[in-house]
């Protein structure tokens, strides 16, 4: 493993998850080239090894990124166990996750909590290109904004839930 290491995790594992971690593997590679960076993907009710989903792979091609090699994977107790810092699209996705797999509960965190308040990022699923260019800027900005916490967490993660 990596000095740092995250997993991403959404419900399918097949637009905002693989995004998020192509969007981080980019900004580490510029802002922290230094770093050790191990960074994953999963989904909370995903089918192992579909691809991302065509409209997703199109959006990124828009920010000169790629993820035509992602396949989708369930998250299971080893992926938990493996990262250090687990971070969540959605309230729901972190419910389940503090559930199934409390002895991580403190290591899992809202995307849109490391920068300002908790809310979830909706899935474009369903919708047009507008809709999928929306969340990717969504989830971009929010990997921007919080940055620092998420290096910091993603190397030292708090050993007990934090407090709100």
């Amino acid at each position: 493993m990596g000095d740092y290491s995250v997993l991403f995790v959404c419900t399918a594992n097949r637009i905002r998850s693989p995004m998020a971690a192509v969007f981080w593997r980019a900004y580490v590679t510029d802002h922290y080239p230094d770093d050790r960076w191990e960074i994953g993907s999963a989904g909370t009710w995903a089918q192992d090894g579909l691809p991302a989903m065509p409209l997703a792979v199109r959006i990124l091609a828009e920010h000169e990124l790629s993820f035509q090699r992602h396949r989708s994977r369930l998250i299971d107790r080893a992926l938990v166990d493996h990262y250090r810092l687990i971070v969540v699209m959605e309230r729901g996705h972190q419910e389940a996750l503090r559930i199934e797999f409390p002895h991580a509960a403190s290591r899992i965190f809202l995307l849109s909590e490391l920068s300002g308040p908790a809310y979830d990022i909706v899935d474009p699923v369903g919708g047009g290109p507008d809709e999928y260019r929306r969340t990717a800027e969504e989830l971009r900005r929010l990997l921007v904004a919080g940055a620092d916490r998420l290096r910091t967490l993603a190397h030292n993660p708090p050993s007990r839930p934090l407090s709100r």
